[in-house]
């Protein structure tokens, strides 16, 4: 395992982060087995820093049990974030970081984020709430050590943020794909440049890099026989030295096997011109399949209409990365044809819940008329009855 410097405080980073939203088992009910086993072969591994939210059910309480459990708490850095669209009052500062020290099983946050913000405003907005003074009291008592925030916003509004607060870090969105979409390379410049250290988030952009379409996995094995998709896209981040660590949803064992030798071999400046093409190359040939930039983090969700919407948007882009086929498919798994009650695109009333809180700023109404179009054949809604026909 390589280990970058945390500047402002130190300390000294796994230069790959265990990211807690997508434990194994159902949602918000993680496998405790498979997650401890998952965790135990990461720390072995190296890694020493872990990140959750209050907003992932059953992570908080799942990664709090098992560090407890194998008496890790103080072997590693755990991180966790503030949901701070839902603070009213400046009473909710303390109700919701005491419940996360309660499911964390802790008594001190070592990296405490605010979560997810889009635009200034936002900030100013919790600063009337007196969130300055709280978080020095908090760093007074020892009980947060480091405050940072993590950002969907533009570059702009990002830089607003940067220069709003005298923050220990800052987390954004950043792959080979997301160069130049919302803080982006230059976001990552500044915050170097301010001394910041600046943690990555969606390095495989949920997953999908690491499966693209099979054209770009033939650029990646003509330049290096053997190599996968996502060593290209993690080596991508770490080959720049301004990325202090990325966090990697690994929910499976041969995944933190391969990142963290991965790891280990990872460091500032270890691409060449030819790879850097490469990358280039292949990114071109994503773009021009892949229709909609979801990442699946569910924040669209819960869909008044019950509507799966980040599969939805998944099978959609299939429809064009992978095969129609294959995304009609997909999609109607997704719609639950094979429950009583199916849920599809088409049963949008266009209420806009879901783009009010979507990071990415999908036009989420839009985009499920066109999946409606394209993979809502005629007739689909008599599967189910069909089916059960079948059945019976």
């Amino acid at each position: 395992m390589q280990y970058r410097i945390d500047k402002r405080s130190g300390n000294k980073l796994s230069v790959l982060g265990f990211g807690c939203m997508r434990f194994p088992g159902n949602p918000g009910r993680p496998n405790k087995e498979k997650t401890e086993s998952l965790l135990l072969q990461a720390i072995h591994g190296g890694i020493n820093f872990f990140d959750t939210a209050y907003m992932y059910p059953g992570s908080e309480d799942a990664l709090g049990e098992i560090l407890e459990k194998n008496n890790l708490r103080d072997s590693i850095y755990l991180s966790t974030k503030l949901p701070h669209s839902m603070c009213d009052t400046s009473d909710d500062f303390d109700r919701f970081f005491n419940e996360q020290k309660r499911r964390l099983r802790t008594n001190y946050i070592d990296y405490y984020f605010i979560h997810n913000f889009t635009e200034l405003t936002q900030w100013e907005r919790i600063c009337k709430l007196g969130i300055k003074e709280w978080i020095e009291n908090k760093k007074k008592s020892g009980e947060i050590r480091q405050v940072g925030f993590s950002c969907h916003g533009p570059f702009e509004e990002f830089a607003k943020l940067l220069n709003a607060y005298d923050w220990d870090f800052a987390m954004i969105q950043y792959n080979y794909l997301n160069e130049h979409y919302q803080a982006g390379t230059k976001g990552l410049h500044l915050a170097a440049e301010k001394g910041i250290p600046l943690f990555v988030m969606e390095p495989l952009l949920g997953g999908k890099l690491a499966d693209p379409p099979k054209e770009c996995v033939d650029i990646f094995q003509k330049s290096r026989p053997g190599s996968t998709p996502a060593s290209w896209a993690l080596n991508w981040l770490w080959n720049q030295r301004e990325v202090t660590l990325l966090l990697s949803g690994m929910n499976a064992s041969a995944q933190i096997e391969e990142n963290l030798k991965l790891a280990d071999m990872s460091e500032p400046g270890m691409f060449t011109d030819s790879d850097a093409l490469t990358v280039k190359e292949a990114a071109e040939v994503i773009n021009k399949t892949y229709k909609i930039h979801c990442t699946g983090c569910n924040y669209c969700m819960p869909c008044p209409m019950k509507i799966n919407i980040p599969d939805c948007l998944a099978a959609y882009n299939s429809s064009y990365a992978v095969g129609w086929t294959t995304g009609v498919a997909q999609y109607l798994v997704t719609a639950g044809v094979a429950s009583k009650t199916p849920h599809y695109a088409s049963d949008c009333t266009q209420c806009g819940a879901c783009e009010k809180n979507c990071p990415q700023k999908i036009a989420i109404r839009k985009e499920l008329k066109r999946i409606k179009r394209r993979l809502q054949l005629p007739g689909t809604k008599l599967v189910p009855k069909l089916m059960r026909l079948v059945i019976k």
